[in-house]
């Protein structure tokens, strides 16, 4: 009989003979540039394929071409916010039409959603190949995973409808409208009487409806087959990399061209490395060759600048031009492609001053599914995101503590290892809060296990970690050991809680531990299975403070094509895995999430933390994201700042990358950049390989490890500004970082910007040294009157359109401007982590607009539980303003409350940070009329008025002059007033 651990080697053995006959395959250990041969290319692809060659035809037809979709008429029927009908598709040989249902919902937020099915699949009248017990309809669950809210449809629309056409007024103050032509079908989606959204306006709409195949061998006796018509050589089945896709349902891809016309910027769509302004897709001049493609898949080593599918895929579009912004969400699972191609119109000669414009033309196609898809009108970039995360969800508010910086590598290979670390950073005086163990901290790769050899004691590890309220996070992937005497893997097996293979017998595949079974979390038994299995006295070893790691669930299988997962693979309910393959990830992380908050009292429930390398769509809910196996080169870091505005303005704020790069050593330089940059990262963790080298902060060489320092104490310093920025994404859906575009929407010199950025409301804007050698950047400021101000030295910049050059010296500051008419919260005393700052004072620094004003809001909680949701909690806004009184400017700074609806909860929470003050308030872009002013006037809620001595400093060669108020005696949690 094997042990465990003789077990656990004999796999890996066999593994290894495996990756010696299967070189393609090669996993992340082995050290080798992205394989290109292992994805798929779109002519590789048969459903991309066919619908680019679809648009091709209908565009080298031009006028003569005629799109073979057609609404009829007398279906239509407006009810209750809603339309339906019946598109028919005319097909050729004067075959019976297919039957295409057709409902239109308009809801009360303005949105539109347009899903259009197929009947005979729908009623099931369909036969499936090879006796497959797969489901017969187009996939219509995604829904259930993805939308939570934001449904309600708008009962006062109103509609006029003809033999040509139907036209629904719908939206706010109804100034919304879908034109609906009938034949060809089409939609145009206008806002106060412009087009902004077109569809099928190019005739590309294709649904490939269900036929049975012909057998066009000729039998003795019989006439030949006709020739097919189409080209049905990916039909049937497909095969690539050693699979072969079996296909019971036939080809079944839906596509539709998309049009955005007057916008020539589109942004989102994640998860590719590349700018943030999207690229061309067809062979322009700077632009791929390739469409972008949505396929959630474990590619490492990544490349720089290209639409090649990555680990997560949010399908939401958004367009922007001047004081515009419009959107799209596909609403579909399975495998997507877009291609995106950009034409501009000439302006007339004879209309002076008129420019020509753009139109962002876009084509959607995906394998399977319905075509689902939702409309947002805007008109800002904060209306699309706010109706976005009203359906999908908003960002999770995290613990306080995941806000701080988290240390990571594969692996820390022993208890002491992790307590060693620790001490070494609070010996370096480095704050962080976390620390990661990787795979290796288990028994042979088995989930649920401690290897006893190296982690005897975890508990006694995580106490070491709790004086000085740090945590633990750890790894739990979605495959599971094929493995006797292993009881997680022998429950799975009995209780049928896995993925099956296309006979419906449980899936075996390849992944870290050998041979694998790999969960099903879309079955509700797996699910409660799953949340049992982190119960603490299911999983010995693990506390309060021990927190999830989900990766390699997109899912990653070594052996499988595209290193996934077959897509005739079935899952609850006979889905195959091709309807699904996308929302899978974010499935596992739900089943994750859930677990955790089961294995606390109900009472007494703490926030879920779990990291996710896969996502989609409403994954935001549930925790923190990165963007996967990235190199520790500089175009590894330059391309991690677009792909984290990406991701916060398609709604998932929490996001970060490997700071210092997954594979390979960062240079010293390279390093401290990636710690700047880093700190400004929403998610802020380190990780390295195995094979990769010790790159602590601490073990950083003399002249490095203090800008690397500096750096993250200035992360930690404005945690208050990134937890009230959190807040705001997790209550309106807005970005944490966000790109100049967003912020500036009239303004069109940042439309392409990715290189700078916003935290949140705070007026704080960074541009992170992303190149080589660099010691000063050149940062864009808007049009507008508005001063900047540099967060360390108070020097004024004013932009009108321009760029400024500021100095980044590598061990200096990183470049922060602070813009004027913001407030700004911080804490100024450097502790071991965010837990020990807790009561900490606070010092609001304010930076003064061209008139004398800002604003600024402050949100506090416990940090921890869900208490907030009950009113436990304190947001405040602080307001400085100045205005003209007896001859003289009279200016104040005041805290408002603004928390609506105070509870017997939020009172209960005052309680507990009642003595928590601001120690100071820093005012920047003061009068020089204030350089007589000696003292300030301070009332407090409930107390007596008094007198604080203020201080004034002159600005000198271009700095700001600034005034100091220290300890004005204010509390947080009270209103109050101080007067200049």
């Amino acid at each position: 009989m094997l042990s465990p651990r003789n077990g656990a080697c004999l796999a890996l053995f066999f593994y290894f003979i495996w990756i010696t006959l299967n070189p393609t395959e090669l996993t992340k250990r082995h050290l080798a540039a992205v394989k290109h041969e292992n994805f798929k290319t779109c002519e590789q692809s048969g459903f991309c394929t066919r619908n680019r060659a679809y648009a091709d035809k209908a565009t080298a037809s031009g006028s003569s071409w005629i799109p073979p979709y057609k609404l009829d008429s007398k279906t239509i029927s407006v009810k209750d916010g809603q339309l339906t009908g019946v598109v028919f598709k005319t097909l050729e040989g004067g075959l019976e039409p297919v039957r295409l249902p057709l409902t239109i919902s308009f809801l009360t937020s303005g949105v539109a959603r347009i899903t259009l099915d197929e009947e005979k699949r729908q009623k099931g009248e369909i036969e499936l190949r090879h006796g497959s017990p797969a489901r017969k309809e187009r996939y219509n669950e995604v829904q259930d995973w993805v939308i939570v809210g934001g449904m309600t449809v708008d009962q006062n629309v109103k509609h006029t409808t003809d033999q040509a056409e139907t036209i629904i007024s719908y939206g706010p103050n109804q100034n919304f409208k879908a034109v609906i032509k009938h034949n060809p079908f089409s939609i145009d989606f206008q806002r106060d009487g412009e087009t902004h959204i077109k569809f099928n306006s190019e005739g590309w709409l294709s649904m490939e409806h269900w036929r049975p195949k012909v057998d066009r061998e000729q039998k003795e006796g019989e006439p030949p087959s006709p020739e097919p018509t189409e080209d049905e050589s990916t039909w049937w089945e497909e095969t690539f990399g050693g699979n072969t896709d079996t296909k019971p349902k036939g080809p079944e891809s839906i596509g539709l061209d998309i049009t955005f016309p007057g916008y020539e910027h589109v942004y989102g769509i994640p998860e590719h490395a590349g700018p943030m302004s999207l690229k061309q897709t067809r062979g322009a001049s700077g632009g791929y060759d390739q469409p972008y493609r949505l396929y959630n898949s474990d590619v490492f080593e990544y490349e720089m600048d290209t639409p090649m599918t990555l680990y997560g895929a949010i399908p939401l579009m958004q367009a922007h031009r001047k004081d515009s912004t419009v959107g799209v969400f596909w609403l579909n699972a399975a495998e997507t492609w877009i291609d995106i191609v950009k034409t501009k119109t000439s302006s007339n000669p004879l209309s002076l001053g008129v420019a020509g414009t753009t139109n962002t033309r876009t084509h959607w196609f995906s394998e399977s599914g319905l075509l689902d898809v939702f409309v947002f009108l805007g008109p800002t970039p904060k209306d699309i995101i706010q109706d976005y995360s009203e359906l999908t969800g908003y960002s999770q508010l995290p613990q306080h503590f995941a806000l701080g910086y988290h240390q990571c590598r594969w692996n820390y290979v022993t208890d002491e290892d992790v307590k060693d670390v620790d001490r070494k950073f609070d010996k370096s005086k480095i704050p962080y809060d976390v620390i990661w163990l990787d795979i290796e901290y288990t028994e042979g790769k088995k989930y649920f296990t401690w290897d006893k050899d190296n982690f005897p004691d975890p508990i006694g590890m995580q106490k070491h970690l709790d004086l000085h309220g740090r945590k633990l996070v750890i790894i739990v992937d979605p495959h599971i050991k094929n493995e006797g005497n292993y009881p997680v893997v022998d429950t799975l097996k009995s209780q049928n809680l896995g993925i099956n293979n296309k006979e419906n017998n449980i899936f075996e595949g390849w992944c870290w531990p050998g041979s694998s079974y790999w969960i099903d979390a879309f079955n509700p038994s797996a699910l409660k299975w799953w949340k049992s299995l982190f119960a603490y006295a299911n999983f010995p070893g693990t506390t309060p403070n021990t927190f999830l790691w989900n990766d390699m669930n997109e899912p990653s299988v070594f052996n499988g094509p595209e290193t996934t997962m077959p897509k005739d693979n079935l899952h609850y309910g006979n889905w195959e895995h091709r309807d699904v393959h996308n929302v899978n990830g974010l499935t596992f992380v739900n089943a994750t999430y859930e677990a955790l908050l089961a294995r606390d009292d109900p009472k007494h429930q703490r926030r879920p933390f779990v990291l996710t390398r896969s996502f989609y769509a409403g994954s935001q809910r549930q925790g923190a994201m990165w963007t996967g196996d990235n190199l520790a080169s500089w175009d590894h870091l330059e391309a991690s700042v677009p792909m984290i505005l990406n991701q916060n303005i398609a709604g998932f704020s929490f996001s970060g990358a490997d700071v210092g790069g997954f594979f390979g050593n960062p240079s010293k330089e390279l390093q401290t950049r990636w710690f700047q940059a880093g700190a400004f990262y929403p998610f802020f963790r380190a990780h390295a390989h195995i094979d990769s080298r010790r790159r602590e902060p601490y073990l950083a060489a003399s002249g490095y490890v203090e800008p690397i320092t500096q750096a993250m104490r200035l992360r930690y310093s404005l945690l208050p500004a990134w937890y009230t920025s959190f807040y705001a994404a997790a209550t309106t859906g807005e970005p944490v970082t966000r790109p100049m575009w967003y912020v500036h929407p009239s303004d069109e010199g940042g439309f392409a910007l990715d290189d700078q950025f916003y935290v949140g409301d705070t007026g704080l804007l960074v541009k992170p040294v992303l190149k080589e050698g660099v010691t000063s950047v050149d940062l864009y400021l808007p049009l507008t009157d508005t001063p900047y101000y540099d967060y360390f030295t108070y020097e004024i910049y004013r932009g009108q359109g321009k760029t400024v050059k500021l100095d980044a010296p590598l061990d200096g500051h990183v470049p922060v401007l602070m813009q004027g008419g913001h407030i700004v919260s911080r804490k100024e005393r450097p502790r071991r982590s965010s837990a020990l700052m807790k009561f900490d004072p606070y010092t609001l620094v304010v930076a003064l607009d061209e008139s004398g004003s800002a604003n600024g809001d402050l949100y506090i909680d416990d940090g921890e539980s869900f208490e907030y949701q009950k009113g436990a909690f304190i947001h405040r806004r602080f307001r400085f303003s100045s205005a003209p009184s007896g001859g003289k400017s009279h200016s104040s700074l005041v805290s408002e409350d603004l928390n609506p609806s105070p509870t017997k909860a939020t009172a209960g929470f005052v309680k507990t940070v009642r003595d928590v003050r601001v120690e100071k308030v820093i005012v920047i872009g003061v009068p020089t009329a204030w350089r007589e002013k000696k003292e300030v006037v301070v009332s407090e809620d409930g107390e007596k008025e008094r007198r604080v001595g203020f201080s004034y400093q002159a600005g000198e060669k271009g700095k700001a002059g600034w005034g100091i108020v220290r300890d004005p005696g204010v509390r947080v949690a009270r209103g109050w007033k101080i007067e200049f």
